[in-house]
């Protein structure tokens, strides 16, 4: 058995021990919001929690692994089943075993950025643009646009006013464009990376069988990091909660680095 008054100082030990329910945790850098999570987990499962019953959503595949270590060597055996890993992780893995339900065939390819740049030219070129006759974004700027209307769920012409104003008048030709690249994504049953949450986002909203499936089987869901998350991933951690509705997160306020992103610490 774990000391977890030993091991923890009090602020910690009240979130590993009375984390049920909606639990926002802020704390600076340094303060071991990452040693809380993973106690928080040796603590579930020392309880008897199903590892399969617990989601553990990380920023990185790395933090997910140490984290995952680290528990297992407090509790001195490895939990199987636990679904662990990042967002996009998470929608991977959830896309490829639920995707059929919204178009989605499960052999999907999933395209690098440089992928992405090179189907967004092909996009510009099939929509009859010359960008050399007139002033047009190039690739990576409206790679910039277009991830950051999916990902803070705005529409296409709020995500140019926000990001890029002045382009604002050549709006439908960049709608040509984003249309053309969307297509051809569904056509070669491709998606990049802001797909695989707003599409696993998708088959939450519109699949309730999914859904309730997933909601019932986890009764915790862990996030660390959570000032980085926007407002698709949020939304994700809603329906994933839903049932239960124990989520414990933990971030830094001061430390949301990825606005660029749609990240919102609101």
């Amino acid at each position: 058995m774990i000391n977890y008054q030993k091991e923890l100082n009090p602020e910690q030990l009240a979130v590993v021990q009375n984390g049920d329910g909606h639990c926002l945790v802020l704390a600076g850098a340094g303060s071991g919001k990452t040693r809380t999570i993973i106690y928080r987990l040796a603590y579930l499962l020392e309880k008897g929690i199903d590892p399969k019953n617990i989601c553990l959503v990380t920023f990185t595949n790395k933090a997910s692994k140490e984290m995952i270590s680290r528990a297992e060597f407090l509790l001195g055996y490895k939990p199987q089943g636990l679904m662990a890993g990042t967002f996009h992780h998470l929608a991977n893995l959830l896309l490829r075993r639920f995707g059929r339900k919204i178009g989605l065939e499960p052999n999907f390819t999933i395209l690098d950025e440089d992928d992405r740049k090179s189907l967004i030219k092909a996009s510009i070129a099939e929509a009859g643009i010359d960008t050399r006759a007139r002033r047009f974004p190039a690739p990576a700027v409206l790679q910039e646009i277009f991830s950051f209307a999916k990902n803070s769920r705005n529409s296409l012409d709020q995500a140019i006013e926000i990001k890029h104003e002045k382009f604002l008048e050549i709006k439908e030709d960049i709608s040509s464009v984003r249309r053309i690249f969307e297509q051809k994504k569904k056509q070669g049953n491709m998606v990049d990376f802001d797909d695989l949450l707003s599409r696993t986002l998708e088959l939450l909203e519109t699949q309730e069988d999914v859904r309730d499936g997933l909601a019932r089987t986890f009764k915790y869901v862990l996030v660390d990091e959570y000032q980085d998350t926007n407002p698709v991933q949020a939304a994700i951690l809603y329906y994933l909660s839903s049932h239960w509705r124990n989520i414990l997160v933990v971030g830094d306020d001061a430390q949301s680095i990825y606005s660029f992103r749609a990240a919102d610490i609101k």
